[in-house]
């Protein structure tokens, strides 16, 4: 009977080592995706996702090839509203120019397929996943398949009725993009360092609030990621090109304008614009509160550098949200700002691993990581 306390203490200490080949394949895969996302966002300030008008998985990766293809593809182009209602006259040039944006995006969408697929195959031939690695790898290439189909529902419905896409699958379709960024990042870092076997964690003086403030960046940020794609899908950001004031106030008029009333979240502009706004300064407070509750409990070095790095990318975020909005969205700002949206839930993420770590009682140092 003494013996079994051993063997269980001896479970506890077990360390799962680092898998850092697999660590830079995902991070990879992460910069892939931010890749996807920057050209997904130059789809969208372009006008050009509607110019591709169906779903061809297989087939759709090769572009026209010949005159009679492309005189096909864009008559194709001229029975949707986009077309009848905006850019009706639209010559065969200028029509290429915009397929190319969103025949790109997908492009790129299929080969992250493949560059998932290829390394997860040759590291399950070479052994290199355990049990409980397998699940994270198959929700990944769920949420990709999900995110390509979550793509074309966006897609169709500013085929029929609108002129743009719904705002509400835009929203979706991004918060899927940086919901698999988000996941494949975290299990990276993961990875990274090695991990505890068991879920054990010895309680820090300090630690409790520093864990929770930094769960609720990462939400927050999620959140506000949304709110943006509210922004985009309703051209909210084209008015109000001032700040803080809106329309000179600092709670701007025609907020509760729609019927019924939780409609104005959603499909007005003012209150769409009010709440990314809001949201931003939320998020600035949080981090400041972090920073603050991290000096205040003499956290470890390491753990200190994450909490200012997060801070100091709220803040450079929140004067390019301010920039990009007076200066009525101009293109590269609005790409930069998505940019600094993943790099924000990237830290957040990084902060919230650290702040776990430490939170476990372990030594700070390379080669150990949070469970």
């Amino acid at each position: 009977m003494s013996r079994r306390p051993d063997r269980m203490f001896a479970q506890e200490l077990q360390i799962i080592p680092p898998k850092r080949d697999i660590a830079r394949w995902l991070f990879c895969l992460c910069g892939f995706i931010a890749l996807i996302v920057v050209v997904g966002g130059t789809t969208r300030l372009t006008d050009s996702g509607l110019s591709i008008t169906e779903w061809q998985p297989v087939t759709g990766v090769i572009p026209p090839l010949d005159q009679p293809s492309w005189e096909a593809e864009f008559a194709k182009y001229k029975q949707i509203p986009e077309y009848t209602r905006i850019n009706k006259g639209m010559s065969l040039a200028e029509f290429k120019r915009i397929y190319w944006w969103e025949w790109l995006h997908r492009l790129l969408g299929r080969m992250a397929g493949v560059l998932f697929l290829v390394p997860f195959l040759y590291f399950l031939w070479r052994k290199r996943f355990s049990a409980r690695d397998i699940p994270h790898m198959l929700t990944m290439f769920a949420l990709g398949g999900a995110q390509g189909a979550l793509g074309w529902y966006m897609v169709k419905s500013g085929l029929v009725d609108r002129v743009d896409v719904s705002q509400y699958r835009l929203a979706a379709h991004l918060g899927m993009a940086f919901f698999l960024y988000g996941y494949i990042f975290w299990i990276a870092l993961g990875y990274l360092h090695g991990s505890k076997a068991n879920r054990t964690q010895i309680t820090v003086a300090g630690s409790g609030s520093l864990i929770w403030l930094s769960k609720l960046l990462c939400l927050l940020v999620f959140l506000q990621v949304l709110l943006g794609a509210l922004v985009a899908g309703l051209d909210a950001g084209l008015t109000y090109n001032s700040w803080p004031l809106m329309d000179g106030r600092w709670i701007p008029k025609g907020l509760w304008l729609e019927t019924p009333a939780y409609l104005n979240l959603f499909e007005n502009i003012t209150m769409v614009q009010f709440n990314h706004r809001v949201m931003a300064a939320i998020i600035a407070l949080v981090a400041l509160w972090s920073l603050l509750a991290g000096f205040r409990a003499h956290v470890p070095g390491r753990v200190k550098a994450s909490i200012l790095l997060t801070a100091c990318v709220v803040a450079g975020q929140f004067a390019l949200g301010i920039w990009t909005l007076i200066a009525v969205v101009p293109f590269k700002l609005a790409i930069l700002h998505q940019l600094g949206a993943l790099l924000l839930l990237s830290v957040t993420l990084i902060q919230m691993r650290a702040v776990r770590q430490w939170r476990s009682g372990r030594a700070l140092e390379p080669g150990t990581a949070p469970g």
